[in-house]
């Protein structure tokens, strides 16, 4: 009996110890179904139209606002820098006005309509740009530009962020962030190859192939069902629809969107902070590079490169990391990185090293776009993602409009070290203010 009994424990240890190890087996060599189902899922034929829309709509932007506008409206229209100032700056104040809003109309009408509208903008704005020989329709044409784009950003982010979840948040916004640099890039550097002898018809028959293209694919999103806006009251049996004014509905929503969200104060001037730091140096570092550096149109290009292609390669890695690792290590680093690079910039004369620094730059943008993004991510009810995404990147946009302002200032009061000095300083301000904003184990912003 007793020789049994053992036989019995031998067989049935042994067979549990047999299933262990090749259970052990099967995780240590096997893909896990969830990990490859989150893969397969965020380079859906969704999100890639998403991206698609991205690239195009910001190639076209990109070649028209650095490359096209101020050179066509000096030589062919005769309109003054003054002029040309106030038709960038009405595209900026127009995309960034209606960013609030557009994520608020993302939740209640879906994608396709809200995505399909700001593309039929864009799309009017490039036809007058390109048809038009009077300065005053380009500002106007500028205007809708703004409000054409206004829904690219919430649209991409609530959209893609959505479908990728929380466990590749960082993921999703380095190749969000991936697909907006390639065509701001790609953009002003191809559009040259397309204008011969300030004659700028090719040109603009190319970016008006490109927008056909960007309505066709907006035309193939998916419809989200929106929720309903009347109030709805059964007496009776029988619904009544009692009618709510759209301004007495947007408030109600933007109430509930402030009470969902759960995040620390600090968040909002930092959002500020990291937008502003970038919008200084916007529009002084062509002007540091070829007057004070003195470069050739070559080597100026190099120089973009050297900080844009690393700032790409670095994105879609970095943001796994960001998955895999966390948010904090990657904001000190990325902070870190690009304030020290950017203080010592101004004061190195050595070409060499110069690109080293620029290289440098980029690797620290790198660290910081999806770990910033991941962590604005973080601070987002999933019910009011489009609203409070929207929210966000007003926010963000300020800095945008401000940082060039002051940018400018600086640089005519106190030289060229100053813009770059003040950025510098602005992201070691954001790296201890970032200390005293929580992060939750899921990444949650507290």
């Amino acid at each position: 009996m007793q020789a049994k009994f053992l036989k019995i424990v031998c067989v049935k240890y042994g067979k549990t110890n047999s299933i262990r190890i090749k259970n052990w087996k099967r995780r240590r060599y096997s893909v896990n179904p969830l990990q490859k189902w989150q893969q397969k899922r965020l380079f859906s034929p969704f999100v890639l139209k998403l991206l698609i829309i991205m690239f195009v709509v910001e190639f076209v932007k990109g070649a028209l606002l650095l490359t096209i506008l101020p050179v066509y409206m000096k030589t062919t229209l005769g309109a003054s820098a003054f002029i040309i100032g106030w038709t960038l700056a009405a595209q900026y104040i127009g995309d960034n006005v209606l960013r609030t809003p557009v994520g608020w109309i993302i939740d209640k009408m879906g994608y396709r309509t809200t995505m399909l509208t700001g593309v039929l903008l864009t799309f009017i704005s490039v036809i007058l740009i390109a048809t038009t020989s009077q300065y005053l329709w380009t500002i106007i044409a500028c205007a809708l530009l703004g409000f054409g784009t206004a829904p690219l950003w919430p649209c991409v982010i609530t959209g893609t962020t959505e479908v990728a979840g929380d466990e590749a948040k960082g993921t999703i916004m380095s190749v969000i962030y991936m697909a907006w640099l390639s065509g701001v890039g790609l953009g002003p550097v191809a559009i040259n190859f397309f204008i011969n002898d300030n004659n700028y018809s090719l040109a603009f028959r190319l970016l008006i192939g490109c927008m056909t293209l960007v309505v066709l694919v907006a035309l193939l999103l998916p419809r989200k069902q929106s929720a309903e806006d009347p109030k709805i009251d059964k007496v009776g049996g029988k619904a009544h629809e009692t009618y709510i004014p759209f301004f007495q509905r947007a408030a109600a929503y933007f109430r509930e969107v402030r009470r969902s969200m759960s995040v620390s104060p600090l968040l909002f001037p930092a959002m500020f902070a990291q937008t502003f730091a970038l919008g200084i140096l916007t529009p002084i570092l062509t002007l540091y590079a070829k007057e004070v550096l003195q470069l050739t149109s070559f080597q100026f290009s190099m120089f973009l490169i050297a900080g844009g292609a690393v700032t790409v390669i670095l994105l879609v890695p970095m943001g796994k990391l960001v998955d895999r690792i966390g948010i904090r290590p990657f904001l000190i680093a990325g902070f870190s990185i690009s304030a020290v690079t950017l203080l010592f910039f101004t004061f190195v004369q050595s070409l060499t090293i110069l690109y080293v620094l620029v290289a440098a730059l980029g690797v620290g943008y790198a660290f910081i776009i999806p770990s910033w993004n991941a962590l604005l991510a973080s601070a987002i009810p999933p019910e009011k993602r489009g609203a409070v995404w929207g929210f966000f990147l007003t926010i963000e946009g300020l800095g945008m409009i401000v940082g060039p302002i002051v940018s400018g200032k600086l640089w005519d009061v106190y030289g060229y070290h100053a813009p770059f000095l003040m950025s510098g300083s602005v992201l070691v301000v954001l790296l201890v203010l970032q200390m005293f904003i929580s992060i939750g184990k899921k990444g949650v912003v507290r």
